[in-house]
């Protein structure tokens, strides 16, 4: 059979979903493309997509996938609800001649935007709770958690599966601001230019470089994580760095880092708006099929004091002990 076309809009990720249970607005949605779908109705469609979704899929390369989609696959007789992928909700689709997961994503206003159709594959990938190599911290010098801990209020991330143990951090001064003078420039902030470190031994498996760096209070949404990084330790543990400053990124797919390894210089680029670092750890490289794996860090001091196996939360002062 011909590979069904694979559509993907990209949107930004800030309102990330995650829960065990279908949100009643997604089901309404996804309900209404099921039944449309079926009838041929793919104007109707077109008509439930976001402006932004519209322009990225005009009528007719909506009724050309869609069209394409059923003569392939048939109609949908099945679909069960699986999980939240990003803000995609995710269901597990029998369709007469195929298996197929048909991700959705729903703005604020209950349109669509974001459809993204693949074959469907069972996660049967482990799922550790927290990492087994020891960690140090990424980074020189004292650092403040801005997002990190396991509930929404401390951690927004928790709400994204792969995420969901990420942490967000920035330098801030004596008076808690992260920037010197008014926070214009990049250059004004104190993580801007510092450099990232490897956390432990590891295989760089990714690398994305070349995206330019924000200015301070704005985001860019065609490429989230920004430039990043993604280690690979041998217990099977994926590191993932993000929002490097452009063009800073000194290593390579495919090289063997040693623990402290200098890896680039923080920035800002991708879904930032100010200079930070974004670090979590996952169970497998690509996150929008991975889980995240709580971290903690072997010995460290937190707000002035020795710690050790410990996961930092909101508002901690950190730093290595060395």
């Amino acid at each position: 059979m011909k590979k069904i076309i694979t559509i993907v809009v990209v949107i930004m990720l800030v309102n990330l979903a995650h829960g065990q249970a279908e949100k009643p607005s997604y089901k309404t949605v996804a309900d209404s493309f099921e039944l449309n779908y079926n009838a041929g109705n793919f104007d109707v469609i077109y008509a439930k997509f976001s402006p932004e979704m519209q322009s990225s899929l005009p009528p007719d390369k909506t009724r050309e996938f869609l069209t394409g989609l059923q003569q392939q696959a048939g109609k949908i007789i099945a679909r069960t609800f699986v999980n939240y992928i990003q803000t995609y909700a995710s269901y597990k689709t029998t369709f007469e001649r195929a298996l197929f997961a048909v991700n959705i994503s729903v703005d604020n206003n209950s349109k669509i935007n974001g459809l993204f159709v693949k074959p469907f594959t069972e996660n049967n990938l482990p799922q550790p709770e927290r990492n087994e190599t020891p960690m140090a911290l990424p980074f020189k010098g004292e650092w403040t958690v801005i997002w990190g801990g396991d509930t929404k209020a401390l951690n927004y991330h928790v709400e994204h599966e792969a995420q969901k143990n990420a942490f967000d951090l920035v330098i801030t001064d004596t008076k808690g601001k992260s920037f010197k003078t008014d926070g214009a420039t990049n250059k004004d902030y104190y993580a801007f230019g510092q450099e990232l470190l490897a956390p432990c031994d590891g295989e760089v498996v990714l690398v994305v470089d070349g995206i330019k760096d924000n200015v301070p209070g704005t985001m860019n949404p065609v490429y989230v994580p920004g430039n990043s990084v993604i280690i690979k330790t041998a217990n099977n543990e994926y590191l993932f760095f993000a929002h490097f400053k452009q063009h800073s990124i000194k290593v390579l797919e495919g090289q063997k880092v040693m623990k402290g390894q200098f890896l680039g210089f923080c920035g800002n680029s991708g879904n930032s708006s100010e200079p930070h670092l974004h670090f979590h750890v996952q169970n497998a490289e690509d996150m929008n099929m991975a889980t995240g794996i709580k971290c903690y860090f072997d010995k460290i001091i937190v707000n002035g004091r020795v710690m050790t196996d410990y996961s930092p939360i909101q508002k901690d002062k950190i730093r290595s002990d060395k």
